[in-house]
């Protein structure tokens, strides 16, 4: 591993103009981090890159790195790109545990957290960092949301979760598990004990529908629920997935992992939306592919599909009467997530966008004074690096506000 790093890391032109780091969500100065580690400074390497993205250990195995850094490497014009995600992860990893991260003094204010995944981990790490007094609020047992929830193991190691568990709490970052704001505590319980600001990322968790027939018999199921705990879940022996994202990719493999002897993806065009990677490891897992297919129906015993036909611009449109049957034991729709409103439902004051989103000014701030949003539950389904970046503005935007009403 550390040969190929070296090796890897060698390959860096060193660009003036790095349209790598043009290429990357959240701007990672990627010839410093190589330079860093070329001079033997693997440490200050990664005190750059944590202070740039607190989360770049799971960045630099989750990102779709082939539409971002990697694929604007200039090497990667004539021949292979240099492996950054290799290098980020080597540096990330390797010293995690080493860097100490220092904290102004207590300013004496506290700021609520309300979901442990991407956003809320990063928010609460800036801002005890900055001196706040964090609580974390979890539904779940477990910190991570979807990193932990809906990323298969072999694509993100819990263990890495549990470190970031351990730096939080070095932090004097306060975690409340099992614990959902929106039940019997709302927002405004939250205000009226002294937190001077909310935080809410609660991610989109709830599974986006195909809206056909038969959608709710008992060998369907979404794969935002299955990927939380595939072991309770029975696919039988051939199973078929609607959808062609990351996540469609996620549920193919793992079903795979567990014992079904055959899995189909079916794509409505002849367009695969998740990253070359992804697909290239499905179609190695042995992963079957049928394209220009829509589902119409779901049946007992398998689904009743549609031909398609993709025109020059794009657009994908059903052949009418082209209805066919196809045999599968078991469905699973991966299109998408979209947020919960049970926040919404509880505290009156906040607002959803015409999107179904929380509605957020330029400054993260939703139509509830002193409360705050970013990630999916604002954007809707997105990756984890743009999590982070528009959290990394949510912090300063808490900061200021905090700062201003209450310093």
């Amino acid at each position: 591993m550390a040969a190929h790093v070296i090796e890897e890391a060698g390959r860096c032109l060193q660009c003036k103009k790095p349209r790598c780091r043009e290429g990357c969500p959240i701007h990672t100065n990627i010839p410093e981090m190589i330079r860093l580690m070329r001079e033997d400074r693997l440490l200050e390497a990664a005190y750059m890159l944590f202070e740039n993205n607190p989360l770049s250990v799971i960045c630099s195995l989750v990102c779709n790195h082939e539409r971002q850094c990697e694929g604007h490497c200039v090497r990667g014009i004539k021949g292979d790109p240099v492996h950054i995600s290799v290098i980020e992860h080597y540096i990330s990893d390797a010293c995690f545990e080493r860097l100490v991260l220092t904290q102004a003094p207590p300013n004496g204010m506290k700021a609520a957290v309300i979901g442990a995944g991407p956003a809320g981990i990063t928010i609460a790490i800036l801002l005890a960092m900055r001196g706040y007094q964090i609580t974390v609020f979890e539904t779940r047992d477990q910190i991570g949301g979807i990193l932990r929830y809906g990323i298969p193991e072999f694509r993100l190691p819990k263990t890495i979760l549990d470190r970031y568990l351990g730096k939080m709490k070095k932090l004097g970052i306060l975690i409340r598990p099992n614990f959902a704001i929106g039940g019997s505590v709302s927002i405004q319980d939250l205000l009226n004990d002294g937190y001077r600001s909310v935080f809410i990322g609660t991610g989109a968790w709830r599974p986006r529908r195909l809206m056909i027939p038969g959608e709710t018999f008992g060998n369907v199921h979404y794969a935002i629920n299955y990927l939380n705990n595939p072991d309770v879940i029975d696919l039988g022996d051939n199973l078929a997935i609607i959808g062609a994202g990351n996540s469609a990719m996620d549920v193919a493999r793992t079903a795979i992992r567990k014992g079904v002897s055959k899995v189909t993806v079916y794509v409505r065009g002849t367009e695969i939306s998740a990253s070359k990677e992804e697909f290239d490891y499905a179609k190695l897992d042995g992963t079957n592919f049928e394209y220009n297919l829509s589902a119409a129906q779901i049946l007992d015993d398998g689904l009743m599909m549609r031909d398609t036909v993709t025109d020059e611009e794009g657009n994908v449109t059903d052949v009418e009467g082209s209805e066919h049957f196809v045999p599968a034991s078991s469905v699973i729709i991966s299109i998408s997530q979209v947020p919960q409103h049970r926040l919404v439902n509880r505290d009156k004051d906040l607002k959803l966008n015409e999107r179904g989103n929380l509605e957020t000014n330029e400054s993260g701030e939703t139509t509830m004074p002193g409360v705050f949003a970013s990630g999916d539950v604002v954007t809707g389904a997105k990756t984890v690096v743009e999590a982070v970046r528009y959290s990394k503005q949510i912090a300063d935007d808490m900061d200021r506000y905090m700062q201003e009403h209450f310093g």
